[in-house]
């Protein structure tokens, strides 16, 4: 984290920039296999504004850098993102349509999620599209591991960020987000390996730590820590309902998880890496940071939708206090 100078005022603006495409989504309300509902509800759908939007609603100023398709599912992803406060910085590519995620419960125990992205406007993001100065005043830079599968351009905006954070004193956080209909295993630890030596904060399931550290199996999570530990650097690792890990200054801390009623579970990992981040920010110790990450993804489980769970720091009261929160609010 950057520290400005004693008598110098902090710059204006976004403290966390994320960088990474966001979807219109299309989802059932109703569970059923696609070829027999009859509707579908619209909302949109991205790591990286779903963590955007995860921050803003824990109090710190965020930003979101994307391409969308100039047409109507373009104008709803921007103005959706832009109305929960998120400082908007997207082209609008009049070539390149919206990507699209279509999100089914084909059956109660299972959720089904279709992506139509391939040529979509965020897969044509270049280095062109990162506003200037925007990475540069800000003291976090998020990026995932979905960029850079989309094309060998993200892939250059992804590195061309991290050098621009680099440049200027910005830590880098990583969440890995493997999305296997993208690329292989394989290409995206190839690709996350260029930027690896310069990440700050690495996030991500076992199976996506393994994707780094691929002589260690991703049935050891602390093996899996300590294979990615370097000088400064945090690693934590996402455990679902067993809560989280993380490595930080040598040490291990782990924090369990919360049972809740789940209604989604897609967004928790986002939700879980916003509350990670905004009580780094917020200047509390690892175990603080485990908490309320853990709170965070708890909480995003008992909704329905990628971001419209993502709880503000008030609705992580009750759970944090191990209280009852009364179901009815009066």
């Amino acid at each position: 984290m950057r520290i400005p100078d004693e008598g110098v005022r902090a710059p204006v603006g976004p403290r966390v920039v994320a960088v990474g495409e966001t979807m219109a989504l299309m989802r059932t309300a109703s569970i059923g296999s696609l070829a027999h509902l009859p509707s579908v509800d619209i909302s949109l759908g991205g790591a990286e504004s779903n963590l955007a939007i995860g921050l803003r609603r824990l109090g710190v100023p965020s930003a979101w850098v994307s391409r969308v398709g100039d047409d109507p599912l373009g104008t709803r992803v921007a103005r959706e993102i832009r109305a929960e406060g998120v400082e908007v910085h997207c082209t609008v590519d009049p070539e390149r349509p919206t990507g699209l995620m279509i999100k089914s419960r084909p059956s109660a125990a299972t959720t089904r999620v279709d992506y139509y992205r391939a040529g979509s406007a965020a897969s044509a993001l270049t280095p062109g599209d990162l506003p200037a100065g925007l990475i540069e005043q800000a003291e976090i830079l998020q990026l995932s591991g979905i960029t850079p599968l989309l094309s060998d351009t993200a892939h250059a905006t992804n590195i061309s960020a991290v050098q621009r954070a680099v440049a200027a004193g910005v830590q880098v956080s990583l969440d890995v987000n493997f999305r296997s209909r993208l690329g292989s295993r394989e290409l995206l630890g190839q690709r996350l390996g260029e930027i690896l030596e310069h990440v700050d904060v690495v996030f991500g399931g076992p199976e996506e730590l393994s994707i780094l550290a691929p002589d260690i199996a991703d049935t050891d999570h602390r093996a899996l820590l300590r294979a990615l530990e370097a000088d400064g650097r945090q690693v934590v690792v996402k455990l679902g309902a067993d809560g989280g890990a993380a490595l930080a200054d040598g040490e291990i801390h782990e924090a369990p998880g919360h049972r809740v009623d789940v209604v989604d579970t897609v967004g928790a990992g986002d939700a879980f890496v916003a509350g990670y981040l905004s009580a780094q920010l917020d200047g509390l110790d690892v175990p603080a940071r485990l908490a309320r990450a853990n709170a965070c993804g708890a909480l995003a489980c008992t909704s329905p939708g990628d971001w419209e769970g993502a709880p503000r720091l008030r609705d992580l009261d009750a759970l944090l206090s191990g209280g009852a929160a009364d179901p009815v609010s009066r």
